[in-house]
């Protein structure tokens, strides 16, 4: 069997979209930097390190879009593990439609990245976004190929469901959300609610010309019996 590597999965996804209304959307090139500073790194319910930074890149086109997200941790004991983890992103966006494949790799410090067929894991994402008058978004991701195996070397199709819904009291964004586990997989062992959160966010005005987005959200983990506090600000 071949290895499954993000290059194959870029121009099969690519040949799809060219069937996309993609003469539907602005078309405009845009890149577009960003960095979130956040006490600690908590991902679908699950602690994954402490204090991170966490910088991505995002490259759009007329409803495509490419991306590069990583996080690491500010640990600098020369015998501490050093957590890294470098996601790359391909997906279209449509009204409220967002259809996307990601590469998860988070091997961590000192990893070789090219082992694709084990230590990469690949999940295919849709979500959908009802618009202002109901911000509600429903998302559903599931691993399909790369690590996410059973031990007799099958795919465990570990996926997740997620509903989350935005509104603004008092000038501060909020988002509750609950992600579901809904078989066994990598979440959890078997039907698991994996995430409550409720996230807080505002913009801080520093000067007339300099603004910065801070957020803070808090995560109770039913599956895992475990909570979180999380802060980040975003550059």
């Amino acid at each position: 069997m071949k290895a499954i590597t993000f290059k194959r999965i870029i121009l099969s996804v690519t040949a799809l979209f060219m069937f996309c209304p993609v003469f539907a959307q602005e078309k405009k090139f845009e890149i577009a930097p960003s960095a979130d500073l956040v006490s600690s790194y908590v991902w679908r319910g699950i602690y994954q390190t402490g204090a991170s930074v966490q910088p991505s890149l995002t490259a759009s086109f007329a409803g495509l879009y490419l991306s590069a997200w990583g996080s690491t941790d500010f640990s600098i004991s020369s015998d501490a593990y050093r957590s890294k983890e470098v996601d790359l992103i391909l997906g279209y966006e449509i009204g409220g439609f967002n259809v996307f494949i990601t590469d998860y790799w988070w091997s961590g410090e000192g990893a070789h990245y090219g082992r694709y067929s084990t230590d990469h894991y690949y999940e295919a994402t849709v979500s959908y976004n009802f618009g202002e008058k109901f911000p509600l978004t429903l998302s559903w991701g599931t691993m399909f190929a790369g690590g996410d195996k059973k031990e007799n070397g099958k795919q465990y199709f570990s996926s997740y469901f997620e509903a989350a819904y935005d509104f603004n009291v008092w000038g501060i964004d909020f988002t509750p959300s609950i992600g579901i586990s809904p078989w066994k997989g990598m979440y959890s062992s078997t039907f698991g609610v994996n995430s409550v959160s409720f996230k807080a966010s505002k913009t801080l005005n520093v000067t007339e010309s300099f603004s910065f987005p801070i957020f803070t959200q808090f995560i109770v983990d039913p599956e895992h019996d475990d909570i979180f506090l999380v802060f980040g600000l975003s550059f």
